[in-house]
């Protein structure tokens, strides 16, 4: 390790001091499932008694309304749970935002929900990695900036959200919120097994299109009937068929169809897009409006869409260099070498990026085989990465990162 005075070498000591393994275990005991209320709201007071140790308000906020599309085409409301929002320091001269997520992706009847030690050191549980390892590593960083940082030149705002693995639609808002007038944002989501950051993201949308035809019988009168699966099968051909260099088209699902004597009258086409730049969100968009009112010509139905765009496309702009390469030098300083690459994947580190603000979305454990019951924890990145954190914090504390001009 080089370039460490002595005040980051008493700052780093204290955030790999933090009860990182034992908050990890006790957090990925938890079924906090998206969709599992009662579970994302036993894990939501345990983070607000965790994070209770920090200066600042700490407040429990219910999520915004949140509609969702029946498989037989009824517009609802959707529940998510609460979401953590701590302040501090609202109104020092540098202002950052951490973000996590305290959902997973294994719902409570998921038969993946106990830990065990896959060799020592490699921890394999529900959650470990993605993300409730980030949240330790987020909590110590900030606690050792607390115990050793007197000034008040910085303050900072947490998120942890409920809903990241379903798309942060009842948090959006407020991420947006939050994110206005920060010099730079860290979230919390693991890194690679070697370390690996991700740069530039991919955006993502995701649409449910409601096709609605004409029942006829299949033998009598099937001439009269307008085929609402028929036309939800090609419309996902179309738009499988024209995606390409600057967007992919994922159909994932077609909700409907009935009795084989019968011409289905309804039907619900899941789809996602994942655009690689802004323009090609908006390529992707007019791919879908064309396209549907092509099958609806061609096919006598009507469609009507629901859903958006919710994660925008997340370039590696000058500002996001710049962060970056603060965190890779931090790393150097650390004997850790830093580096980062470009993905499809997607997370709230998107829709920050969005608002001008340069983030590193990656900050938290080392580990792997995320969403699947192979997820592992690479316990010795706990302290690792709450030092890079922390290193990472103090220095922007101290003046040491400038994001430059703001984005008009």
């Amino acid at each position: 390790m080089t370039h460490l005075s002595p005040e980051e070498q008493r700052l780093l000591d204290h955030a790999a001091a933090a009860p990182m393994l034992d908050q990890v275990q006790r957090w990925a005991a938890i079924n906090s499932g998206s969709r599992n209320l009662p579970g994302l709201a036993q894990m939501a007071s345990l983070l607000a008694d965790a994070f209770s140790v920090l200066p600042g308000d700490l407040l429990l906020v219910d999520p915004a309304p949140v509609e969702s599309v029946t498989p037989e085409g009824r517009v609802q409301p959707l529940a998510h749970g609460q979401h953590l929002l701590l302040s501090v320091r609202p109104d020092a001269p540098r202002r950052l935002l951490l973000t996590g997520h305290m959902d997973t992706v294994f719902p409570a009847d998921h038969s993946f929900q106990t830990q065990h030690w896959i060799e020592p050191g490699v921890l394999n549980g529900p959650g470990v990695a993605d993300m409730k390892g980030g949240i330790a590593v987020m909590l110590a960083a900030l606690a050792a900036m607390e115990a050793c940082d007197a000034s008040n030149a910085w303050g900072y705002d947490v998120i942890i959200n409920s809903d990241e693995e379903v798309g942060s639609a009842s948090s959006a808002a407020l991420l947006r919120a939050r994110a206005a007038g920060k010099i730079a944002a860290f979230t919390y989501e693991p890194a690679l097994p070697d370390g690996t950051l991700a740069g530039a993201r991919a955006g993502s949308g995701n649409f449910s299109i409601i096709v609605t035809g004409r029942s006829a019988h299949a033998g009598r009168n099937p001439e009269e009937g307008r085929n609402a699966l028929l036309a939800a099968a090609d419309l996902a051909l179309r738009l499988k068929a024209a995606s390409g260099a600057g967007f992919s088209c994922n159909p994932a699902k077609i909700d409907g169809g009935g009795p084989n004597n019968v011409v289905p009258d309804h039907a619900v086409l899941r789809v996602n897009f994942r655009p690689r730049t802004p323009a090609d969100e908006q390529a992707a968009r007019a791919l879908i409006d064309g396209a549907m009112a092509d099958v609806a010509r061609d096919h006598d139905v009507s469609l009507h869409l629901h859903g958006s765009f919710g994660r925008p496309p997340k370039p590696m702009d000058a500002k996001a260099e710049r962060l970056f390469g603060l965190v890779r030098q931090c790393g150097a300083d650390l004997g850790l070498p830093v580096g980062w690459r470009d993905t499809g994947g997607v997370c709230d580190g998107n829709n920050i990026a969005a608002c001008g603000v340069p983030v590193v979305d990656t900050m938290g454990v080392r580990g792997g085989s995320i969403h699947s019951d192979a997820e592992f924890l690479l316990t010795d990145s706990l302290a690792e990465r709450a030092r890079l954190s922390a290193l990472a914090l103090w220095r922007i504390a101290q003046g040491q990162f400038q994001p430059g001009q703001e984005r008009g």
